[in-house]
């Protein structure tokens, strides 16, 4: 029996270790591939505004007291021709949102652009209800999407639009331009963002595009051929995942539409700067990640795809199975100890594929920030912390994901935070401590246990392995119960009810 325990575990561990080594190759593989990235201009670009075609831009938001009208400013300043663009504010919400909408959107009617706020009856299927809910009523041929916590350069529909206008791209589905950061340097949870968020753009993206192989829209700062979404053969926006952007421009993509992603065309956004904030949106994209990734992973393996272009496709929709393989390993390594195996042994396999992940985010900030970059790069290990901290968070929502269980679409909220001083600690958008923290801690607890039992049979190997999760683990709770503690000592005070009666959201500061 002894025996038959130690090889299953063994053989769990070792499962994971492969996993984690498949990773890094992909990361290798994408960074290798990035190097033939290149970006072309469009071959026709109108010049009279009459030959501009019509375009619908569309803002989907719920809840976004404090941003909606920077996101309506900043679209409504779009330098394109009045009469060819159209914003359509998809409203969903419940609170006093909707009110500064409204005498947003009718400012700018005022000043000469088509701004109009749709609301519907509930929220059913979420942003993709909403989005499938308002296509009907767009008037233009291509549909731009922006989440609320973005703002658009003026240039933006300059720089994309003549893409689908040139007579080779008739079958571009939809081009995804890169996202930028308003809050980077505002804390150091929000400058390991942007250096995961600027690696997965400048090299994921712009690898798989040089590799000719499928990625994904990421829900905003792009834009889509109606076309496309109406085709029978793609089946328009679907709610049964939390990530529907992916699941469209996959199907997009097997129903034979292309997709083109500019590195050049950068949209900023704002970063979540509360750690529960932060950790709720990588719930829904690795939930719907692996919701996607079993919606699609038949029709995947069955096209007509190349082998190695399948495989790709698959990796990109299974990506966040690597959390579930972290936080196997940290907790197989304490039992293979107590039971006489060394854990540390199989780590071998990692020693080439590990530099993947480093390699890929030196290589994007390298792009990015030429003179800059080895600093920015620096703040790796922190990153590393974050990300094997988020192994139990993730897991969760890749074990609900896997299993079928429908959730809520749960927003992440947006608190205007762009430089030092703007604070979030007394908005009422801001979320309470998760149970989650707790569990966090005693996995960080179970690290340190299990640090210390390599110390005592002097498996030394083990040791930094496993103190990169009591670290990591312990990184999220502190943080969080820091941040409760911050927004406990910020208490708001009761705001004045709005005219339907709902509660104003109020802004703080630091």
């Amino acid at each position: 029996m002894h025996t038959l325990l130690v090889v299953l575990l063994q053989i769990a561990y070792a499962l994971s270790v492969i996993g984690l080594a498949l990773y890094g190759f992909h990361a290798l593989w994408l960074s290798w591939h990035y190097r033939r990235y290149q970006e072309k201009p469009p071959c026709r670009r109108p010049t009279p505004d009459q030959d501009w075609p019509t375009v619908t831009v569309q803002l989907p938001i719920y809840n976004e007291y404090h941003v909606v009208e920077r996101l309506i400013d900043a679209c409504a300043r779009l330098d394109y021709p009045s009469d060819k663009l159209e914003i359509q504010v998809l409203d969903d919400s419940d609170d006093q949102t909707t009110a500064l909408a409204q005498r947003c959107a009718a400012r700018w009617r005022r000043a000469g652009r088509q701004v109009t706020v749709i609301r519907r009856a509930s929220r059913q299927g979420y942003k993709a209800g909403a989005l499938a809910h308002a296509l009907p009523l767009a008037r233009g041929e291509f549909i731009a999407i922006f989440d609320a916590d973005f703002m658009p350069p003026a240039n933006f529909l300059q720089r994309t639009v003549p893409y689908f206008l040139d007579e080779a791209n008739a079958r571009l589905g939809f081009v995804q331009a890169r996202w930028g950061h308003l809050n980077a340097d505002y804390s150091l949870l929000t400058r390991c963002q942007a250096l995961a968020l600027d690696g997965h753009f400048v090299v994921e993206q712009a690898g798989r595009q040089a590799a000719g192989y499928p990625f994904g829209f990421n829900g905003s700062a792009g834009i889509w051929r109606r076309a496309c979404i109406e085709d029978e053969a793609v089946g328009q926006w679907q709610s049964d995942t939390l990530c529907e952007d992916l699941d469209l421009s996959y199907r997009a993509q097997l129903a034979g539409w292309q997709a083109l992603y500019l590195n050049s065309v950068e949209a900023p956004a704002e970063i979540p700067p509360q750690l529960s904030a932060f950790k709720r949106q990588q719930f829904r994209w690795a939930k719907g990640s692996v919701q996607a990734l079993r919606k699609l992973a038949r029709p995947v393996w069955r096209s007509g795809w190349p082998l190695v272009t399948r495989l790709a496709a698959l990796a990109h929709l299974g990506s966040y199975l690597i959390h579930p393989l972290l936080l196997a390993m940290v907790l197989l390594s304490l039992p293979l100890m107590a039971l006489g195996v060394d854990p540390a042994a199989p780590l071998s396999f990692l020693s080439l594929t590990s530099l993947g992940p480093p390699l890929l985010y030196a290589t994007a900030q390298r792009q990015l920030h030429p003179r800059s970059w080895f600093w920015r790069w620096a703040r790796l290990p922190f990153l590393m912390l974050l990300g094997t901290g988020l192994s139990f968070n993730n897991s969760l929502a890749v074990a609900q994901g896997l299993l079928g269980h429908h959730s809520q679409f749960l927003r992440t909220p947006k608190f205007h935070v762009q430089r030092a001083g703007d604070g979030w600690q007394q908005s009422r958008y801001r979320l309470p401590l998760e149970v989650g923290t707790f569990i966090e801690l005693g996995l960080a607890l179970y690290a340190l246990a299990a640090i210390g039992l390599a110390a005592y049979l002097g498996r030394w190997w083990s040791i930094p392995f496993l103190a990169i999760y009591a670290g990591g683990y312990g990184l999220m709770a502190g943080v969080a119960l820091w941040q409760a503690w911050e927004a406990f000592l910020a208490r708001p005070e009761q705001p004045a009810s709005s005219q339907d009666g709902h509660p104003l959201p109020t802004k703080g500061r630091l």
